[in-house]
């Protein structure tokens, strides 16, 4: 349809348009044409509209005449929607008896339109427009008589603009737009209100007899095109997507009688653009209810994708046609034998090409499309491509130039041709007029030639869309086509690599049939079952498993050629000169119970594994094996020998020479579609420990001493085995190494050891029996253990994770009291566990005994116990034990008093010390085990107890503080299975030391500083012990002492002359300073020095007496040698003493005069 513009006409006065003024006015005019940004608020339509460009035509009035107005409503814009009249008259008198009779014959016209709005424009000089008026002037200006005369409503009509010729200025005509703007959307309001009202009046009228929808059509299409002529374009669209869907109504209620036939084919409907809505003259066989169905749709959609292509919206029109071209053909397939042959493939074919080509044109006026966007836009693009392939997969099978076999039959098992009434007979003189379909149908090499050209323009709008398993569909085709014309080579290579292509996607059944494709090519191609071949077979098995739909995939029996198809592959692998490894096939899946036994004659394990056989047919084996996966290189073999595995479910025992006490996982075997599994990922598998079994442990020894070589202990329990020769084997991470020459067999372990550079021999280890070996090493973290027996061979590899670092940190601090020193060791923990203290000992050498002894500072804390509801609850006491905890660490004071001046020798500080966790730990596993022993129960039910124990008390911490409190560990009744009034008492397990070297420290001096306060003249009844009353404001005789001493200094430094500054503090708010506050003395050992001092106190209250701040100062040298300055240490002796200063009293008087006069 044709652009359509707004009509607004004008007329001018007779002298007006006579003038030069008029033809310039008149192009000013045009020249602001289009109309900008207008803003449409309608009543009936909720949202604000906006109008970005307005095409307005400007028309002579005279030159409308309305009988050339059609009667069947076209657009609301056939008639004008503003008419102006344009005046230039300055004299009020000339107005009043010529302009205005003029005026008013033109508003008498014009008012007799419907839906139409008028405008006067008053046209006069710049200069006149600012002439000044008096206030009080009887006589009003031109423009007020006009407004007084013709705006009889409250809306104002008429504008003044100042212009002269050659005015340019967009100011001059701001008031005059702004009044265009408005004229026409009110009258375009108006006239959408009306048209809306009859769309409803007529839309009501449905149900009543002789009610057409053509009538309907035409009247809601004007709706439309006025939209579309004022560029809204959004309101357009929505008309006849309104459209459609009271046709769809209409076409349910079956009130089809004022339509003519389904579709009336005519020439070349099967290859006209199938988005032309000028191809045919549709609104007269509207007009004439003689339009079809096919026809009618057509239209629609037709209109629908000219407004999307205005609001450039690509996607969307693809969209439609799809959905157009799929539904609609359905429905004229079930015509399909009373139209021209292959009409339906032709009108389909040629209609998806024609919106591809038709939305390449329009592309060249849409912005660059990107992203997203632009592959979904290629996406649609392809799916219409492809849907026109479809078509000639439809036509190649009717012809013969396809076989009716998959791919190629896919199409057709979609199209339903039963007819909903009976059809007239097909018009022999009928044919379809789509040139290449036409060749295709008559030439196989045409027909060939074109379907490889749509299939390949397909591909590549699926390439460029992202969209690859769309693509390599295509290219299955491509490969099917090619096995049809005999090119089995490119066919085979091309069904050879689609399936790992479909595999990501899951496409099975895809996946599946180019497989058989590739299988059965591969036979007629007579080329050797060799590797290759193998792995297309396995593939297809794989595929065959995870397919459901197994229908889909091969055409004759799927078992028998499934079976077949096994018994080739078991006679090809007999060929193969090496094994072929293949990962995780479906085709069996494995599970392993959680019920592992162990052998109770030897260190042996069996594990029951199910097998599930998901072929229709036996499978022949050699063997069977399960590989546990533990930590690191940690493997564990399962074997056993079998020879067919039958369909279905295979039960097997199998066993394993090795022993390993760990968590380990092992992988499903499952494939995709195994559905009686849920597990696709790594399970754990527990494999229970024996305890007659050999077991290799790894652990710190109970003393550590920091400065040492560190240790760790090597525990072999030989379980029931007698070892006769074994070796061992550690190796740790990059840069840990292991001193095994320096090994040694601890006092309390059995056998005899051989040392080496790389590792250690072990000999005569009787059965049930503990060998511990000492060995050193540079640092650790994890070692792995390899044991061998000559006579029976087994070998344990197993990683034991050793933390070599401290649980606790210590921190010291020193305090120099005179000849005394107190040193504080603060213990804290270096994680999150809990470390419980037994004591701190502070240990001198021998040599430095005599002459010094030391105060230990320590703390007793209730007593501890464990308590088991019914089956424990008697207390274990631990003196002098304290918990560190990680906010709240334990500290130790010590006192150091030396007669002989420093301590030269270090000391050792040796603490003893347990974590809480394996207090814990050793505590239940004792009760358990005394209580199991009374009653005669087997040890798995310790070990299956005391782990349920554990876990529960590592799922949740609040024991802790209970346990710390009150000494009783609560255990849920849940966990309580045995019963015992009066259980042993049970041990918390050893304690740790750890020894840390201590260096006393040095001090060149010390000193104590100390401000005492002379009393004043004591009377006979006063107290010589206390001070008298002193109240503030009152001075205050004082002494400032300082005392030395130089007993923590070296023995050859005692003679040395060290010279001191002492500084009394500033104290401004509290005292006044009077004397000597800073100088310089010379230090003696345990000699004092004082100087007299003067304090006043500012107030009362508690006051605390000025610091007393002492340093040393350099030491006397050499002039170009730096001086040294001596180490020393002040204590303020008076730092925690107050005086109380008492507030004065006193008395004032005061006169306040009242006055004498009266208020």
């Amino acid at each position: 349809m044709a652009n359509q513009r707004v009509l607004v006409t004008y007329a001018a006065a007779q002298s007006f348009q006579s003038s030069d003024s008029w033809t310039h006015f008149l192009a000013a005019l045009r020249s602001l044409l289009p109309l900008r940004n207008l803003h449409w608020k309608s009543t009936s339509h909720p949202n604000l509209r906006s109008v970005q460009e307005l095409d307005v035509a400007l028309v002579p009035l005279d030159s409308l005449r309305d009988e050339h107005t059609s009667q069947v409503p076209v657009s609301l814009l056939e008639k004008p929607l503003l008419n102006l009249y344009v005046l230039s008259c300055e004299d009020a008198e000339t107005y009043k008896t010529t302009v205005k009779k003029q005026v008013k014959d033109w508003q008498t016209s014009v008012n007799q339109r419907k839906n139409q709005e008028w405008l006067i424009i008053h046209v006069v000089r710049p200069d006149s427009k600012n002439v000044d008026r008096k206030f009080f002037s009887m006589k009003g200006s031109v423009l007020d008589k006009i407004k007084a005369d013709f705006n009889v409503d409250k809306r104002d009509r008429c504008v003044q603009l100042a212009w002269s010729t050659g005015e340019h200025s967009p100011a001059v005509w701001a008031d005059l737009i702004s009044k265009l703007k408005d004229g026409l959307l009110a009258a375009f309001d108006t006239a959408v209100l009306a048209r809306e009202e009859e769309v409803k009046r007529s839309e009501g009228q449905r149900h009543m007899p002789g009610w057409n929808f053509c009538t309907y059509f035409i009247l809601k299409e004007s709706l439309a095109t006025s939209f579309e002529g004022v560029n809204l374009f959004e309101d357009a669209l929505q008309q006849y997507y309104e459209l459609e869907a009271t046709f769809m109504n209409v076409l349910g209620e079956k009130n089809m009688s004022w339509f003519g036939n389904l579709i009336n084919p005519a020439l070349k409907d099967d290859s006209l653009p199938l988005l032309s809505p000028s191809k045919k003259s549709y609104r007269e066989l509207i007009l004439a209810n003689t339009i079809s169905v096919f026809d009618l749709r057509v239209y629609l959609l037709a209109r629908q994708s000219v407004l999307l292509n205005k609001l450039q919206q690509p996607i969307e029109i693809c969209r439609k046609a799809m959905f157009f071209l799929s539904t609609f053909g359905k429905r004229l397939r079930e015509v399909e034998r009373a139209l021209p042959e292959y009409f339906v493939e032709s009108w389909i074919f040629s209609s998806a090409l024609s919106v591809v080509d038709q939305c390449n044109s329009w592309a060249s006026s849409w912005p660059e499309l990107e992203g997203v966007a632009l592959a979904r836009y290629n996406a649609n693009k392809g799916e219409l491509l492809e849907l026109a392939k479809s078509q000639l997969d439809i036509l190649g099978v009717k012809v013969g130039h396809l076989p009716s076999t998959p791919p190629f039959s896919m199409a057709i098992q979609t199209i339903s041709t039963t007819p909903r009434s009976p059809l007239p007979e097909r018009n022999p003189s009928q044919r379809i007029s789509k040139y290449e379909i036409m060749l295709a149908v008559g030439d196989s090499e045409a027909f060939y030639d074109l379907y490889c050209a749509i299939s390949n323009r397909a591909i590549d709008m699926y390439v460029k869309a992202g969209r690859r398993k769309f693509a390599l569909k295509l290219h299955g085709c491509l490969a099917a086509l090619d096995d049809h014309r005999g090119r089995l080579s490119n066919a085979l290579a091309i069904f050879s690599s689609l399936p790992a292509h479909y595999a990501p996607h899951t496409w099975t059944s895809l996946e599946s049939f180019m497989l058989s494709r590739a299988i059965d090519t591969h036979v007629l191609l007579q080329k050797p079952r060799d590797r290759e071949w193998i792995h297309l077979l396995l593939a297809f098995l794989k595929s065959y498993v995870n397919e459901s739909s197994s229908e889909l995939l091969i055409s004759h029996n799927t078992d028998h050629y499934v079976t077949k198809l096994a018994t080739a592959l078991r006679e090809a692998s007999e060929q193969l000169d090496s094994d072929l490894p293949h990962l995780d096939h479906p085709i069996m899946a494995l599970e392993i119970s959680k019920d592992v036994r162990c052998s109770q004659d030897e260190d042996m394990m069996y594990l029951t594994a199910l097998i599930h056989n998901h072929l229709p047919c036996g499978v022949d084996v050699d063997e069977v094996g399960v590989v546990l996966v533990g930590e690191d290189v940690a493997r564990l073999k399962f074997t056993a020998k079998f020879t067919k595995l039958v369909p279905g479910k295979n039960y097997l025992t199998l066993t394993c020479p090795a022993r390993l006490h760990f968590q380990w996982n092992h992988k499903s075997g499952g494939g995709a579609g195994d559905a009686w599994t849920p597990r696709k990922h790594a399970v754990p598998v527990h494999l229970p420990h024996h305890s007659e079994s050999l077991d290799v442990q790894l652990c710190l020894p109970p003393s550590t001493a920091l400065g040492t070589t560190p240790k760790l202990h090597l525990v072999i329990s030989s379980g029931r085995n007698d070892l006769a020769t074994a070796s061992v084997r550690l190796s740790g991470p990059a840069g840990i190494t292991f001193d095994f020459m320096n090994s040694q067999l601890h006092s309390n372990g059995v056998g005899e050891i051989d040392v080496s550079e790389d590792g250690i021999s072990i000999f005569n280890v009787p059965c049930k029996s503990n060998m511990i070996i000492s060995v050193p090493h540079s640092d650790i973290t994890r070692f792995r253990a390899i044991v061998r027996d000559p006579t029976l061979e087994r070998t344990l590899r197993t990683s034991r994770i050793v933390t070599v670092a401290l649980p606790i940190a210590v921190n010291v601090e020193d305090f120099f009291r005179g000849e005394r020193l107190f040193s504080r060791f603060t213990i804290s923990t270096t994680t999150q566990q809990h470390v419980r203290i037994s004591s701190a000992r502070l240990l001198m050498p021998l040599a430095a005994q005599e002459g010094i002894k030391y105060l230990e500072v320590v703390q007793v804390i209730p007593s501890w116990s464990v308590k088991l509801p019914n089956l424990l609850q008697r207390p274990l006491v631990l003196q002098h034990s304290q918990t560190a905890v990680p906010d709240r660490p334990v500290s130790y004071i010590f006192c150091i008093e030396s007669d002989r001046g420093p301590v030269l020798d270090p000391l050792k500080l040796v603490i003893s010390y347990r974590l809480l966790r394996e207090e814990v730990e050793a505590l239940v596993n004792k009760t358990v085990e005394d209580v199991l022993h009374q009653l005669s129960q087997e040890s798995e039910v310790s070990t299956r107890l005391v782990q349920g124990i554990i876990e529960y008390l590592e799922s949740d911490a609040s024991w802790v503080e209970l346990y710390n409190v009150t000494g009783e560990l609560i255990i849920p009744s849940s966990l309580d299975i045995l019963s015992n009034p009066n259980p042993p008492s049970p041990s918390l397990g050893p304690w740790r030391e750890m020894t840390i070297p201590v260096d006393v420290p040095r001090m060149n001096i010390v000193a104590d500083a100390w401000i005492a306060v002379q009393p004043m003249p004591q009377t006979e009844e006063s107290s010589h012990t206390q001070l008298p009353p002193i109240y503030a404001g009152q001075a205050l005789s004082a002494t400032v002492c300082v005392t030395a001493s130089l007993h923590w200094n070296d023995p050859d430094n005692k003679r040395q002359r060290y010279r001191m500054r002492y500084d009394v503090e500033e104290r401004t708010k509290d005292w006044l300073i009077c004397g000597r506050k800073r100088g310089d003395f010379v230090v003696q050992d345990r000699s004092t020095f004082s100087v007299p001092l003067t304090l006043v106190p500012l107030h009362h209250g508690y006051l605390v007496f000025p610091k007393v701040d002492v340093q040393p100062l350099p030491l006397d040298g050499e002039e170009d040698v730096p001086r040294a300055l001596p180490s020393s240490d002040t204590h303020q002796s008076h730092g925690a003493e107050t005086v109380l200063v008492l507030p004065r009293g006193g008395r004032s008087t005061f006169i306040v005069s009242m006055g004498t006069e009266r208020v």
